[in-house]
């Protein structure tokens, strides 16, 4: 789910760094009055994200487009599928053609790279989590990617919920005290985060009954010794060095959650193309 509200700024913004006083390829080219049809296929198997977003942009640039979207966010459609059909001036679908492209495009990466996360740990206990590791001002999109691909949203932003880490703890002295200096201002329905690198501080962040204990770059082998010392008491979040290569074992330790930013920054743009209909 994202903000339209925000998104048309967004787009607004797109469309103005593209496109700067006119196309002018589009001016010369084509004809004021021409028109045309044309579709936006898959060029490979993927995971649609952001589709609804693209059709915006065509919309937002010209709203006398005809704009049909034949996928939805979250679909896997196969190579060649078609995903929408735009219809009307020429000069306007060539114009916005390809910041529509490189939204769904990028969204649609993202999605793809956090399917193979989501795979790699099913059949456990585990959930992936994304991170605050976004592209600047993409963040609010970037996550419904994650969503679309199975994933499960972190923090927002920073005032969407309390993640006390190594520095705060430095400030305050101890888990114990940054902890009860923290609920003392806590909105009553916002989550406390402690961020632990070893199984000392997890014993500690798990008997000052925390909602959540992030094990930071903590070995694999000590992972069920830190499951075991919560025993249930808050929900324990692997972070740190995730990978496609060591997710499977993590899963499998009894953490509840894994956060990776692998799959906003390692994901690779998906191949979607816009064709004369």
């Amino acid at each position: 789910m994202y903000d339209i509200f925000q998104t048309d700024r967004l787009i607004d913004q797109w469309l103005s760094e593209d496109i700067g006083y006119c196309d002018l390829t589009a001016q010369v080219m084509i004809e004021a009055g021409e028109t045309g049809a044309f579709v936006m296929n898959a060029r490979e198997t993927l995971i649609v994200a952001g589709v609804e977003v693209a059709a915006r942009v065509f919309k937002r640039y010209d709203p006398t487009l005809e704009v049909t979207v034949r996928v939805k966010d979250g679909d896997k459609v196969q190579r060649g599928t078609l995903m929408m059909e735009v219809r009307g001036s020429a000069r306007s679908v060539l114009t916005a053609e390809r910041t529509a492209l490189n939204i769904v495009q990028h969204l649609s990466g993202i999605a793809n790279e956090t399917a193979k996360y989501v795979a790699a740990i099913a059949g456990t206990a585990a959930r992936l989590l994304d991170t605050r590791k976004t592209t600047p001002g993409l963040r609010m999109l970037e996550k419904h990617a994650v969503a679309c691909g199975g994933g499960l949203n972190h923090r927002l932003g920073l005032d969407n919920g309390v993640l006390i880490k190594d520095n705060h703890i430095a400030v305050c002295g101890s888990i114990a005290k940054a902890v009860e200096r923290a609920r003392r201002q806590l909105p009553i329905l916002t989550k406390l985060e402690v961020e632990c690198e070893t199984l000392v501080q997890v014993a500690e962040a798990a008997a000052a009954g925390v909602d959540v204990i992030m094990l930071d770059n903590m070995a694999v082998g000590d992972m069920p010794e830190a499951v075991r010392i919560v025993a249930g008491r808050s929900k324990v979040e692997a972070s740190g060095g995730i990978n496609l290569t060591t997710i499977g074992a993590i899963a499998k330790t009894g953490v509840d959650y894994i956060s990776t930013s692998r799959i906003n920054q390692a994901s690779t743009g998906v191949d979607i193309g816009l064709d004369d209909a």
